[in-house]
């Protein structure tokens, strides 16, 4: 059943086409790294529904879900290159390239959706910089739920994770799975279960989400919840396909992704807790991180906070300067 929002989100499309003349459709792909079944891609899905109304057909996103017409680390090139018109990506995943890109995963920096909420606010500025530069248009954001940690055996401290072989995702999960003396091991949502199921890796830290999805108490025993960072996704537009849209129409995809916004942050706070009872009620140990591993993860987050810092130089000062206030 579509929430409150979601309502909105189509209401508004309904409005904003009667509103709308009638003129030559357009046609834009959106490839996403996850699964049809994962709210973000859900929401993108109503987003893209909602586009369609709202402009009489004049402009019609098909989302591919689950890496079927890109992969995830494939998805930003192929829409700077306009292979595709408009995408999602993991945020976080190219801070390689840019630390900015790397705001939302730094640890504790940001540990509620409230916190989140303000912390993408105070760095989207310094993200559309960054974004304009590699020939893209930011359109929204949607959080994912806070990151907990994924073993097959009870953990008390950075000491018992010595040599697991740990699930990255971004420079971030790599330098902590470091730092805790684990072997980092890049593997993209698509891969996750038959890496989990082949040995490949052994441990992660992710949210309940990814764990429900891929079902990880087939392999996973431990569920440590940390609430380190809400990693976020972000849709994105090639700028030359942004442009070429008349300001009417790009007046209403700005709208629709506001709500579209709204309504998947809204859908992450819903399905948080649910996530870690799901994992829980399939046989998954759930916990707080507690005692030294707690203690040991604070100390890693302040390493963690110090080298985003330095590496982001005045980007990493505007935002905290502005997210603190």
């Amino acid at each position: 059943m579509l929430g409150k929002l979601q309502k909105l989100l189509v209401a508004s499309a309904v409005t904003s086409a009667l509103l709308s003349p009638m003129v030559h459709a357009e046609k834009w792909d959106m490839p996403m790294a996850y699964s049809n079944t994962n709210y973000h891609t859900q929401n993108a899905n109503l987003f893209a529904e909602a586009v369609k109304v709202a402009t009489q057909g004049k402009l019609d996103i098909v989302v591919h879900g689950g890496g079927s017409l890109f992969g995830g680390k494939e998805i930003k090139r192929a829409i700077q290159t306009g292979q595709a018109q408009i995408g999602e990506r993991l945020l976080s995943a190219h801070a390689n390239e840019n630390a900015v890109y790397g705001f939302d995963s730094v640890p504790f920096l940001a540990t509620s959706f409230d916190e989140s909420i303000k912390l993408w606010q105070a760095a989207k500025p310094e993200l559309e910089k960054v974004l304009a530069k590699d020939n893209l248009v930011l359109l929204y954001s949607v959080p994912w739920p806070g990151q907990g940690l994924y073993f097959k055996k009870p953990v008390d401290g950075k000491s018992a994770t010595k040599g697991v072989k740990f699930r990255s995702y971004n420079a971030a999960t790599a330098r902590l799975s470091s730092l805790m003396g684990m072997q980092p091991v890049q593997v993209e949502a698509a891969e996750l279960s038959q890496a989990l199921a082949t040995g490949v890796v052994e441990s992660m830290i992710s949210s309940g989400s990814t764990g429900y999805d891929k079902k990880v108490w087939e392999q996973l025993t431990h569920f440590y919840d940390v609430n380190a960072w809400l990693p976020r996704n972000y849709i994105f537009v090639n700028k030359e396909a942004w442009e070429s849209l008349d300001k009417s129409t790009q007046s209403i995809v700005k709208g629709m992704a506001m709500l579209a916004e709204q309504a998947g942050t809204a859908k992450a706070q819903q399905l948080s807790d649910w996530y870690i009872s799901q994992l829980a009620a399939n046989g998954m140990k759930t916990a707080p991180a507690q005692g030294q591993l707690l203690t040991d993860l604070q100390d890693i987050g302040k390493t963690m906070a110090s080298e985003w810092q330095e590496a982001a130089g005045e980007s990493a000062a505007s935002i905290l300067s502005s997210y603190k206030k």
